[in-house]
């Protein structure tokens, strides 16, 4: 039952392969390489996905071949090679542990194809785990042309990928590079004339060669017609844009390197293989247009999906890079907290005159309330006022009927006599005069109830105003509540109070003398009760 579930796990494997697009067809600027990898932080973002369900292939996969421990034949060797592919790019130890065990075991059983398959898989990942020299020297001991065509392009397979590798340690050092590329590109000549035309490791191989033999356009038809016909999350996909990435750096075409790069490293997380070249390319392209923060960010994953995966040609590749991004990555971070330091004060800045702002605010919305009240209170008495000035209206107009019934009948009844008398001694006038300024007086108080003191301020302190008892205002105070109320000619004061026009003058003046300040004397009398 176990085998079965395993049987049925192994399409898995195939890592949720998705239908191929047109990738010719793309056109390719600033904005297509933006969005692409934008696509692959959304996708780097995921990458635990996909190696989890990786990692639960290969565990499945693991039960399998535990369960055939006591038993070597064909199903289980085939088990045991794929569980080595499914370890190859993922944690290299293991697939070099998984094809030891595989060819020991092919050996036993007597499969001498199936040993030499196992042992050219691991031949091939030896220099991952910088043992290359030795790859080299199984690798040249094996008579590669005497073998059947199927083993013969499995082991030119596995030298194309073994030189390669071999050259990639020696980047720095033209003559060495060379020597080990030529051998791979010879490798893959031979390669090419035994793969069938219409494989899709034909078309790769081809694509690749034309590259590296300097024919660029060339490679670039056929690696897309690859592309075109292959799931986006393989390997081959992989390589393949790779490959064209470094077609476009060629010819100075920075957005379509990047472009490619970056779909490049898609294919290799959505595959979860952690062995890659894409991403430290990837972050070496975008060192070199200054996008620091980027840059490192790809090489970090990078440098742990090597130390993940044990290839420590990967980490020495990587390792050479990324202190230089690094450094800069950390330029970049102190010139961003630099940034956020002076956004930071800005701020402050920006509190304090929020608050300044509110205080002046409060203390101006305390003002209008308290000038709201004041203003109410004016109000109030204007409206007092107005109701006294009638009040007063009122009473000597029914004076004035009195006196008009009283005189008309004395006039009818003959006593013309005793009205001369009456208008003749004053006597009325004065009753009238008093009832005036004891509604005057008592109505200008609750217009001003503080105007005593305010004027006897005014005054030196030998010459203060007193009021007899029951008084409210005497004369002076009269006449400075006229001036108060704006009546300031003497000759309509004179009217008012039934006194002379030298009368007023004499008080005015006397007032004067008596003021601290005699010059500016009326005009302080006027600013009494002022609403500011």
């Amino acid at each position: 039952m176990q085998k079965i579930i395993g049987l049925l796990l192994i399409p898995v494997m195939a890592l949720a392969i998705v239908s191929p697009a047109a990738w010719g067809n793309v056109k390719i600027d600033a904005r297509t390489a933006s969005v692409i990898l934008d696509t692959l932080d959304v996708e780097m973002s995921r990458r635990g996905v996909y190696l989890s369900r990786r990692e639960a292939c290969i565990d499945s996969l693991t039960s399998i071949v535990g369960s055939c421990r006591d038993r070597v034949d064909p199903m289980t060797l085939s088990y045991i090679m794929e569980l080595g592919d499914l370890y190859s790019g993922y944690l290299t130890d293991s697939a070099l542990v998984n094809y030891s065990r595989g060819e020991a075991l092919a050996l036993d059983f007597g499969d001498r194809d199936m040993a030499m398959k196992f042992k050219l898989k691991r031949i091939a990942g030896l220099p991952l785990v910088g043992l290359g020299t030795k790859a080299v020297n199984e690798y040249e001991e094996i008579p590669v042309d005497s073998l059947e065509p199927a083993l013969r392009m499995a082991a030119l397979e596995a030298g194309r990928q073994l030189y390669s590798y071999q050259s990639s340690f020696f980047i720095n050092y033209p003559d060495e590079y060379k020597y080990w590329l030529d051998k791979s590109i010879e490798q893959q000549r031979i390669l090419l004339e035994l793969l069938p035309v219409t494989s899709d490791r034909y078309l790769l191989n081809q694509g690749e060669y034309f590259f590296l033999t300097g024919h660029p356009s060339e490679a670039k038809a056929v690696l897309l017609e690859l592309l075109d016909r292959v799931p986006h999350d393989t390997n081959v996909a992989a390589r393949a844009s790779s490959i064209l990435g470094r077609i476009a750096e060629s010819r100075g075409n920075a957005d379509e390197q990047l472009y490619y790069l970056a779909r490049s490293a898609v294919s290799d997380i959505k595959s979860a293989t952690r062995e890659v070249v894409s991403l430290q390319e990837l972050g070496m392209a975008l060192y070199d247009r200054h996008e620091i923060t980027k840059a490192y960010e790809y090489l970090d994953v990078a440098m742990h999906y090597a130390v993940d995966c044990n290839a420590s040609m990967r980490m020495l590749q990587t390792s050479e890079a990324l202190p230089v991004i690094a450094d800069a990555h950390r330029e970049v971070l102190a010139e961003n907290r630099r940034w956020l330091y002076i956004a930071i004060g800005f701020m402050a800045l920006l509190m304090v005159a929020l608050v300044v702002a509110l205080f002046k605010l409060r203390a101006e919305m305390r003002m209008m309330k308290e000038l709201q009240h004041v203003l109410a209170g004016a109000n109030h008495i204007k409206e007092m006022y107005m109701s006294q000035f009638l009040n007063l209206c009122t009473i000597y107009m029914n004076k004035l009927n009195q006196f008009c019934k009283i005189a008309a009948r004395k006039i009818s009844t003959g006593h013309t006599d005793e009205l001369y008398k009456m208008t003749k001694s004053g006597k009325f006038v004065e009753e009238q005069s008093q009832e005036f300024y004891d509604t005057f007086d008592w109505a200008f108080l609750h217009i001003y109830p503080t105007f005593v003191d305010e004027v006897n301020g005014l005054m030196r302190s030998d010459a203060q105003i007193v009021l007899k008892e029951g008084e409210l205002l005497n004369t002076d105070l009269r006449i400075l509540a006229f001036m108060r109320l704006g009546v300031e000619e003497s000759t309509r004061i004179a009217q008012v109070l039934n006194y002379s026009v030298h009368t007023i003058y004499a008080y005015r003046n006397r007032l004067k003398n008596r003021a601290v300040d005699r010059d500016n004397f009326e005009r302080d009398v006027m600013m009494i009760g002022h609403i500011a």
